[in-house]
C-alpha cells in the first residue's frame, strides 16, 4: 500500500467542502491506555447530541488532520454524532515516509489500536448515548474499520470501507455482524481485484450482508480526504452510495 502513496503529501483533496454552520465540534478524550489519554474529534449535529445514530471515523495513513476533522463535520451535517479517532497517539504525518513509518508502528501493536476503537466505541454508546453505531475509513482507516467490524461483531451496526488492506480469513469475517459497504478502484494497485472478488464471495459465503463497488479506471486513494489521488466522478459517487448505506442501517427503525 505504501508504494502507491510514493510522493504523495496531506493536502486537502476535494472531499473536504465546508458544512454547515449548525455543526459543533471539540477534541474529546474517549478512553486511557497506559496512562495516556485517548483524544478525538468529535462533530455533532447540534448542541444536544444524545440519541443519535453515530459514527466511528477512522483517518488515513496520515492521521488525525484537518481534513479528516471536515469528513467528521460534513457526517455530523447529515444528521450523526461523528467521532474521529486516533491511532496515532496525537502525531500527524506530514510526508508519505512519516506516514508509512507510523502504520507501521500500528501494525506491530495491532492489540493497542483495538483497544483505542474499543474506547471510542463505548464512548459513543455510554456518553453519547448513541442509537446506532456505524464505522467508515479510507486506506489504512479502511481496514481497520474492516477490524472494527470483526471486533464490535453484532454490536457494530453498519460497516464501510474504502479500500482498505482486507482479511479473508473465513474464521475472522464469520465474526462480522454489520452490514459491509467495500468501495474500490479497478486500477488499485495496493488492493488487487482478485482479492476484492474473493473477500465479497467470502462474506457472501457466510451469509452477510456485503455490498462492493469497484470503480473503472479509479486509482487507491481516489476518494482521500488528503493527498494528490483525488478522482472527482467516482469519489462523489462513492460518497452518495456511503451516505444512502448510512441512511439505510443507521437511521431506519
Amino acid at each position: 500500500m505504501a508504494r502507491v502513496h510514493t510522493g504523495d503529501n496531506p493536502v486537502p483533496s476535494g472531499m473536504v467542502m465546508n458544512v454547515d454552520s449548525q455543526v459543533s465540534s471539540k477534541t474529546v478524550v474517549y478512553g486511557e491506555k497506559n496512562g495516556k489519554k485517548l483524544s478525538g474529534y468529535l462533530a455533532t449535529p447540534g448542541k444536544d447530541s444524545t440519541n443519535l445514530p453515530s459514527l466511528l471515523v477512522i483517518h488515513e495513513w496520515w492521521g488525525l488532520n484537518d481534513n479528516i476533522r471536515s469528513m467528521a463535520d460534513q457526517l455530523a451535517a447529515e444528521g450523526y454524532v461523528a467521532l474521529a479517532v486516533d491511532l496515532y497517539g496525537g502525531s500527524v504525518a506530514e510526508t508519505s515516509a512519516e506516514a508509512r513509518t507510523k502504520m507501521s508502528a500500528v501494525g506491530k501493536d495491532p492489540m493497542t489500536a483495538r483497544k483505542n476503537l474499543q474506547y471510542a466505541f463505548d464512548y459513543l454508546k455510554e456518553t453519547s448515548k448513541a442509537s446506532k453505531v456505524g464505522v467508515v475509513g479510507w486506506c489504512f482507516g479502511g481496514g481497520w474499520a474492516l477490524q472494527t467490524a470483526i471486533l464490535l461483531g453484532n454490536r457494530l451496526d453498519a460497516c464501510v470501507i474504502y479500500y482498505g488492506r482486507i482479511i479473508l480469513d473465513k474464521k475472522k469475517l464469520s465474526l462480522v455482524h454489520a452490514p459491509v459497504l467495500g468501495i474500490f478502484g479497478a486500477e488499485d494497485s495496493g488492493i488487487p481485484l482478485d482479492e476484492v472478488k474473493a473477500f465479497e464471495k467470502t462474506l457472501d459465503t457466510l451469509k452477510k450482508d456485503v455490498t462492493i463497488y469497484v470503480y473503472d479506471g479509479a486509482t487507491h486513494a481516489f476518494a482521500n480526504p488528503s493527498g494528490r489521488n483525488y478522482q472527482e466522478v467516482p469519489a462523489k459517487d462513492a460518497w452518495a452510495k456511503t451516505l444512502q448505506f448510512f441512511e439505510k442501517y443507521l437511521k431506519s427503525k
